[in-house]
């Protein structure tokens, strides 16, 4: 009995650590964030070849951010609140979608102008 106490409390993790888990959340939340920002910059100031260029790369790396945070859910074990980072990859995922939809919405608007 002493010796499955002394595991659960060992496997806790902190709050403020870095896991195995958290690090590939963080990394799917990293390029789907990057993908948001280009995204952005499409849709307010580019006109033009610029704009259906960089809406297509924040298409892609929205879709990429989406694939690794989906990615980490399928193989990740634990919950949420265990350090597995399932919490954050449901975060980039959705970080990743709104990326790959202002991504869309430059390459639509850019057809447009043309």
């Amino acid at each position: 009995m002493t010796s499955v106490l002394v595991f659960l409390m060992s496997s806790s993790v902190a709050g403020g650590d870095i896991t195995a888990g958290r690090a590939q959340a963080l990394a799917g939340l990293a390029v789907a964030l990057i993908s948001v920002v280009v995204g952005g910059l499409a849709v307010a100031r580019s006109a033009g070849a610029k704009r259906r260029s960089r809406g297509i790369v924040a298409l892609i790396t929205g879709l990429l951010g989406m694939f690794l945070s989906g990615l980490h859910l399928v193989t990740a074990t634990g919950a949420i609140g265990t350090g597995s980072g399932k919490l954050g990859a449901i975060v980039a995922l959705m970080v990743g979608l709104i990326g790959a939809a202002l991504g869309r919405l430059a390459i639509v608007r850019a057809r447009r102008t043309s």
